[in-house]
């Protein structure tokens, strides 16, 4: 596929939703319209999927991909992917199944121990349940994370370090998901591996996250990069070159295509440890992944062309 031919395709920009994180993930839309005419795009139409009659207009509109840049639920959990599916439009990123997979954590954890990728150990806690919470801190340990079973963006997150803390903890990730995961807390060097390609994935600069916060939080989250990311991260070679390695065993044992993102925590004996797969990133300038792959010499319009050729790529099999 030649440049000037990607470049002429028509894409349907894919942003905003009804899920938390709707104004980062239109952040991520204005940005990516940005950088893909940039590119020397000429047709990118951005659209907010929770307008009404987007569907129509998309469907009506001859496009020849659609770039996703929805995070959370309804974007980056399977469904945006099974109405492209049957709209029959490539799409950017992962399929139904690996986007499914991913968002579940409870599901990608059972993923990363088959592929043999050390991770936390965890306890799910479904709505409606009345759970021992002396069983919970038993199992896990504690200090523990709460995290939603199928949320983002560190919505609805909260460390615990007393077990009187655990009901409110569940109950406050059942606000936003049908489950709450208790997991241990593993302490050591937190790290993000980008990962991009499809049968033949290779991983992008470890980037290390440092805050002054108890995790990574929103806050940290949405400020300045330069404040909270080294690159390339502060690992031993072995370390850095495992977690390498495990975050391409991630995104080849979910199925995942395009570009995923794998956090870790390094523990001090230099073993890393997967909390889970993003399988649509944050894609503003400052994110995470754009600011690996600016680091391996990748600018963001060019990572955006590639987004759309690696598309193009996996739905052209089909």
């Amino acid at each position: 596929m030649t440049q000037d031919r990607i470049e002429s395709r028509k894409v349907a920009l894919l942003a905003g939703g009804w899920s938390d994180e709707r104004e980062i993930s239109l952040a991520s839309g204005r940005a990516c319209r940005k950088a893909l005419g940039e590119a020397g795009f000429e047709h990118v139409d951005l659209f907010d999927m929770a307008e009404p009659g987007v569907v129509s207009r998309i469907e009506a509109g001859g496009y020849d991909v659609a770039f996703v840049a929805m995070h959370g639920r309804y974007g980056e959990d399977g469904c945006i992917q099974g109405l492209l599916e049957v709209l029959r439009i490539p799409y950017t990123f992962s399929g139904v199944r690996a986007s499914a997979i991913a968002c579940e954590k409870e599901m990608a954890k059972t993923v990363y121990r088959a592929a043999g990728i050390p991770t936390p150990a965890g306890v799910v806690v479904k709505r409606g349940e009345r759970p021992d919470v002396a069983a919970l801190v038993e199992s896990v340990g504690l200090p523990a994370f709460v995290k939603p079973v199928s949320n983002g963006s560190s919505y609805g997150i909260t460390k615990v370090t007393a077990q009187e803390e655990l009901a409110a903890a569940i109950d406050l990730a059942h606000e936003s998901s049908e489950g709450a995961l208790v997991e241990s807390c593993v302490v050591g060097t937190e790290i993000t591996v980008p990962v991009i390609g499809n049968d033949d994935p290779e991983a992008l600069p470890i980037i290390e996250i440092v805050t002054g916060a108890e995790f990574y939080d929103l806050k940290v989250k949405y400020e300045p990069s330069s404040l909270h990311h080294v690159c390339p991260a502060r690992l031993s070679r072995e370390a850095y070159e495992k977690a390498q390695e495990y975050a391409i065993k991630a995104h080849k044992a979910l199925g995942c295509a395009g570009i995923s993102r794998s956090d870790f925590i390094v523990t001090a004996d230099g073993v890393p440890t997967i909390l889970e797969t993003n399988t649509i990133p944050g894609m503003t300038e400052t994110s995470l992944v754009p600011d690996s792959a600016r680091r391996a010499g990748i600018e963001f319009p060019e990572l955006c062309r590639r987004i759309v050729e690696m598309a193009l790529e996996e739905h052209g099999r089909d």
